[in-house]
């Protein structure tokens, strides 16, 4: 049996199970702050990662999750490096595969994160970058 997937639902989709940096930054502005969950490696987080994201490598995702996320409806994003990356991807289905219902990826992880320019942590301290105008607008401060 062939199922019709409408365009409307293939959008609604997408913006039920992902967020973008902005939209992040705005949720915890507002103080509705998701679990945020960094699946990269250890180097990788050491290199700078988003302030306040719990690590939690994909390898390790499965094993962890009840510890990190007792409630199964917990709003939860996942992040790896940007776009051509896909272990975000991996971590939410994991997440979903486990029972989680508020689980989203964050499109264009952290890459895009940083280049809007909103603040990043890493072993060195906290740091915020000039956003790329090719990201965000030009004289408009996040």
């Amino acid at each position: 049996m062939k199922t019709t997937l409408t365009a409307v639902d293939f959008f609604a989709a997408k913006l039920t199970f992902e967020t973008d940096p902005a939209d992040l930054a705005a949720d915890r502005a507002a103080g509705a702050a998701p679990l945020v969950i960094d699946v990269r490696s250890d180097a990788a987080w050491s290199q700078g990662r988003i302030p306040g994201a719990m690590h939690v490598p994909n390898s390790d995702l499965a094993a962890r999750a009840s510890e990190i996320a007792p409630d199964l409806s917990a709003a939860i994003v996942v992040y790896c490096w940007g776009p051509g990356c896909n272990g975000s991807t991996r971590g939410a289905l994991t997440l979903a595969s486990l029972g989680y219902t508020g689980v989203r990826e964050l499109i264009g992880g952290y890459e895009y994160w940083a280049r809007e320019g909103f603040a990043v942590v890493t072993d060195d301290g906290r740091s915020r970058r000039a956003p790329d105008p090719l990201t965000a607008p030009v004289g408009v401060s996040v």
